[in-house]
């Protein structure tokens, strides 16, 4: 009976040693996973390049008719239009409204007011990628800023 006891033990410590080191090895790699982001194929690419998960980011397309525009706005983190189709204007306050022609951007800091909109007598599309969700809406933009006549 003795032997049998400690065949047991010794079973018993066996899988213990087992699970402890199964338990670290998965722990270490789910650590690097979380520290070392997934490469890309190195045959696509000059140098080490890897992919950031878009967390937080907020990616959608809005369509503009003719004249159409926000009213003034801020956003609680950065934001980057494209103008996929159509002309666009944006005006950040404090500066001149500027047109944005096809495939041009404009980024947008944080917490800075802006409006953006169609041009008048072209339909626009924009791309939008915000950093964070949140934004903060203000007032109505006045024809003779959209014209580009006045500032905020």
């Amino acid at each position: 009976m003795a032997l049998q006891t400690r065949r047991h033990v010794g079973l018993v410590a066996c899988m213990a040693v087992l699970w402890i080191t199964s338990a670290w090895l998965v722990g270490r790699a789910e650590q690097q996973a979380v520290q070392t982001p997934p490469v890309d194929n190195p045959a696509n690419f000059t140098g080490r390049s890897f992919r950031m998960e878009p967390k937080g980011m907020a990616v959608a397309r809005r369509g503009f008719e003719a004249a159409a525009r926000s009213n003034w706005h801020a956003h609680d983190a950065a934001q980057l239009l494209l103008v996929e189709g159509g002309r666009m204007r944006v005006q950040v306050e404090g500066q001149p409204m500027k047109e944005l022609a096809l495939h041009e951007s404009v980024y947008l800091p944080a917490g800075v007011a802006h409006w953006h909109g169609a041009v008048p007598g072209q339909a626009a599309t924009q791309v939008s990628i915000q950093f964070e969700p949140g934004n903060k809406w203000m007032e109505k933009v006045t024809d003779t800023q959209y014209a580009g006549k006045a500032k905020r």
